[in-house]
C-alpha cells in the first residue's frame, strides 16, 4: 500500500526513505530552464521529480490548476498565481520566483494556505544596472533614430547629449538601483534617489536622497527601480509628468503598471517630457491597441533587463537551492514568512 500524499505544510525528513507517492514533484515554468539542464540535475540530485511546463501564463487559470495538480513546489516565471489557483493545489507547499518581482503571486492567499513564497533578491541586479545605462546612452545619443534612419536610406546627424553633468533620478533603492549608482557616477552623473528604505540603510554618500517631487523636477533622466505595490501602482501619472523637465527622459526597467501609460503617451506627444525608454509595460507582449504605440519618442523593449546568460544561470541555481531549502522547511528568502500560520512560520524561520 502506498503512503498517503503529504499534507500541506509537512516536510519530509532529509535522507528518509520515500516511495513514489511522497517524492516531491517540482513544477518548472521558467522557459529558459530545460529538462536535463544543470537545474534539473540539481533538483533530481536531491531526490525530487521535475515537471517542465513553460509558457503556462498564456493558457489561463484552468491550465495553471491542471499543471499544479500533484505538485509540491513550483519554480515559476510570471504566471498569475491567484488565490483561486492556489486553493486548487492542495499539495503545493512552496513557490519560488526565478527573479525579484513577485506581484503576479497572491502572497497573502499563499500564506493563508501555508505556502511559502520566495524570490531571489538581487539576482539580476548587475544585468539590470548595465541595461539601464544602455537605455540612458541610447536615449541620450539618439542611437535608435540614427540606426532606423540609415536603414531607411537616410544619414541622420542630429546632436545627442552627453551623460556627464546630467542628473539621474532613481525611484527605488533596491539592489538594481544600487548597482546603477557607480555606473552612473563613472559617467559623471549626479544621482538623486527617492525611496522608502529606512535612513540608516542609505549609506552611499554619492547619492542625494530627496522626496519624489524634487526628484522629478530636478532630474534629466528618471529611472524606475521600485516594486509594484498598491502604493506604487500608477505612481507616475499626469501630475508626475507635469513636474518633470520638458527635456527629461523616463526609463522603466521595473514594472509597467507603475506608469500610467495613457498619461505618459500624452506627456511625450505634447512635449511635456522628451522621451521614454520602457523595458516593461502593463500588458506583455505589448497589445496592438496600446496607447504607447506610434508615439514618437517612446520606445518599448521586450522585457530584457534581467535577461543575460549570467543572470539566468544564477537564477536557476539559486532558485533550485531555494526550492530544496523551502521543502525542508528552511526557505532563505520567503517574502511572506511573517504572514504564515504559526506552525509554518516556525519552519520557515528555521
Amino acid at each position: 500500500m502506498t503512503s498517503p500524499s503529504p499534507q500541506r505544510g509537512t516536510y519530509p525528513v532529509p535522507g528518509a526513505a520515500r516511495d513514489e507517492e511522497t517524492v516531491p514533484r517540482i513544477l518548472i515554468t521558467t522557459d529558459y530552464l530545460l529538462p536535463g539542464d544543470e537545474v534539473d540535475h540539481q533538483l533530481r540530485a536531491h531526490g525530487h521529480t521535475t515537471v517542465h511546463a513553460p509558457q503556462l501564463a498564456r493558457g489561463g487559470p484552468d491550465q495553471l490548476v491542471a499543471a499544479l495538480d500533484g505538485i509540491d513546489a513550483a519554480l515559476v516565471a510570471h504566471e498569475p498565481l491567484t488565490a483561486e489557483v492556489l486553493s486548487a493545489a492542495p499539495r503545493l507547499r512552496a513557490i519560488v520566483r526565478t527573479g525579484v518581482g513577485y506581484d503576479s503571486i497572491d502572497v497573502a492567499a499563499a500564506a493563508r494556505l501555508g505556502i511559502t513564497v520566495s524570490n531571489l533578491p538581487g539576482i539580476n541586479a548587475n544585468a539590470v544596472a548595465e541595461y539601464t545605462l544602455g537605455l540612458l546612452l541610447t536615449a541620450a545619443r539618439r542611437l535608435l533614430q540614427s540606426a532606423s534612419g540609415v536603414a531607411a536610406g537616410r544619414w541622420p546627424r542630429e546632436d545627442g547629449h552627453e551623460l556627464r553633468g546630467s542628473t539621474l533620478g532613481l525611484i527605488g533603492y533596491g539592489a538594481a538601483a544600487r548597482a546603477v549608482v557607480p555606473l552612473a557616477r563613472a559617467f559623471g552623473m549626479e544621482v538623486l534617489c527617492t525611496t522608502g528604505v529606512p535612513e540608516h540603510e542609505r549609506s552611499d554618500p554619492s547619492v542625494r536622497f530627496v522626496a519624489l517631487p524634487e526628484l522629478l523636477a530636478s532630474s534629466d533622466y528618471v529611472s524606475v527601480h521600485t516594486a509594484l505595490t498598491d502604493r506604487t501602482r500608477g505612481l507616475l501619472d499626469a501630475s508626475a509628468f507635469r513636474r518633470m523637465k520638458s527635456t527629461a527622459v523616463l526609463i522603466n526597467t521595473a514594472r509597467g503598471a507603475i506608469v500610467d501609460e495613457h498619461a505618459l503617451a500624452d506627456a511625450v506627444r505634447t512635449g511635456e517630457i522628451a522621451a521614454a525608454a520602457l523595458d516593461v509595460v502593463s500588458e506583455e507582449p505589448l497589445p496592438a491597441d496600446s496607447p504607447l504605440r506610434d508615439v514618437e519618442g517612446i520606445v518599448v523593449f521586450s522585457h530584457l533587463a534581467g535577461q543575460t546568460a549570467e543572470a539566468r544561470a544564477a537564477a536557476g541555481r539559486e532558485g533550485a537551492a531555494e526550492v530544496v531549502a523551502a521543502l525542508e522547511g528552511r526557505p532563505r528568502f520567503a517574502v511572506n514568512a511573517h504572514l504564515l500560520p504559526r506552525t509554518s512560520r516556525a519552519r520557515a524561520d528555521g
